[in-house]
């Protein structure tokens, strides 16, 4: 039955079902043939949503969206290009530095193509750039988002197996920088190559400081909530509702750009998002429940520890599942349905579930670059106005940063660990 249920989800997502109707249905045909009450439904749905951990999506959904309508992205932006836009690449570097700041305050790729990515390939555009390599450096950049902290797809694993967010969300910093560094890498040696644009200059000192300050406040809210959580003063969810509340305080009371409809508008936005989400959560929730039931994860684990228990192949082997189920599948989506089935072989082979979770978030944020699905393709080049086939093309290089970054979190743990370890 275990093995019915997977493959009617498949059939059913494949015919173009929505992906709850493809996980709902199946769940809900297996309930009524094996006479379970209609309330275990109810009762399996409540129990998923009923986690404290998950208080910290719809916060941090919030945070982002107020963030792009209260002027806080532009002062960002204009900063990140004082700075680095003198570098080989010069916007294109800028777009690459800014997504790391502003993914230190939505934690969400999405929220960063849509937030930042209007105002960085129209800046790129207006500077000479062309509209497919300014798509490219957006799309690319934004998958730092989903790993430094805050970050919504490691605290949804982290729900879903029981490992501690706090140390998820602090692994990510490593890596996160990692990616940023080997993409500006490639930025630089691109523009060299083909002579792109950049600033005529270095910024002075005092026009440094000059767009720093108005930056500084927006700059210091993922060190507030990174240093928080650290030092033990809040945990995850509270460090959520700190960074929306001081969000709220700086652009209220430091930028003077908040206004009522803001905040109405943010909340409209974020209750429609955080409602997409949890919906699947909730499904998903079922359809792991009777899984479990069916035993299907410890089938699983049988049938993977008999092709090996070496981690390093083990990781290997992970890699390549979440990297198709990326390919198809939502992050969130495929986090619930895949995690549950593939951790506790690769844990009890001794990978280390924090480090799973990294390379598994970061396989699946490059799933969001890569067709069929590839929802973060389809924002950027809705948003740049090109084809997909474009946007592909100007993509190509920026694969490598990325796998090259992938790569390194999978066969170098201890960098990943190193300062979740201070928290042990």
């Amino acid at each position: 039955m275990g093995l019915a249920l997977i493959v009617a989800f498949l059939v059913l997502f494949m015919a173009g079902f929505p992906v709850v109707y493809a996980i709902l249905l199946p769940a809900i045909g297996y309930v009524l043939l094996e006479g379970f009450p209609l309330g275990l439904l109810a009762q399996r749905i409540t129990y998923a949503l009923d986690s404290f951990p998950l208080v910290a999506v719809p916060i941090f959904i919030f945070v982002g969206n107020l963030m792009n309508l209260a002027g806080v992205t532009d002062r960002i932006f204009r900063f990140a290009d004082t700075l680095v836009g003198r570098a080989p690449g010069g916007l294109a570097q800028v777009n690459i530095f800014s997504s790391l700041i502003f993914s230190g305050m939505s934690g969400a790729a999405l929220a960063d193509v849509g937030g930042l990515g209007k105002i960085e390939i129209e800046a790129m555009r207006k500077r000479g750039f062309d509209a497919p390599f300014s798509a490219a450096i957006t799309a690319s950049s934004a998958v730092v988002g989903p790993i430094f902290p805050p970050s919504i797809p490691l605290i949804v694993y982290g729900s879903v197996t029981s490992v501690s967010i706090i140390q998820l969300l602090i692994a990510g910093i490593i890596p996160a920088l990692i990616c940023v560094a080997l993409l500006m890498a490639t930025a630089a040696i691109l523009s060299l190559r083909h002579a792109m644009p950049r600033a005529e200059r270095w910024p002075t000192p005092r026009e440094v400081i000059r767009d720093l300050l108005p930056a500084l406040p927006a700059i210091l809210a993922p060190v507030l909530m990174v240093a928080g959580m650290m030092l033990g003063l809040f945990t995850p969810t509270e460090a959520a509702a700190v960074t929306a509340f001081y969000v709220i305080l700086i652009s209220g009371l430091v930028y003077r750009e908040l206004t009522w409809a803001h905040l109405k508008e943010s909340m409209l936005a974020t209750v429609r998002a955080t409602s997409a989400i949890l919906i699947i959560v909730a499904a998903a929730a079922l359809f792991g429940w009777i899984l479990a039931v069916e035993q299907v994860p410890q089938d699983f684990a049988k049938l993977i520890l008999q092709i090996s228990t070496d981690p390093v192949i083990l990781l290997l082997i992970a890699n390549l599942i979440f990297f198709i189920a990326g390919m198809f599948l939502d992050s969130t989506t495929a986090t619930l349905l895949v995690v549950p089935v593939i951790a506790p072989p690769m844990v009890l082979a001794g990978v280390d579930p924090v480090h799973l979770g990294i390379v598994a978030i970061f396989n699946l944020m490059v799933g969001l670059l890569t067709p069929p699905m590839g929802l973060s393709l389809f924002l950027v080049s809705s948003i740049a106005g090109i084809t997909l086939r474009q946007l592909l093309r100007a993509l190509a290089p920026f694969y490598i940063p990325l796998l090259l970054t992938l790569g390194i979190i999978t066969f170098a743990p201890d960098l990943v660990l190193w300062l979740p370890s201070f928290l042990r």
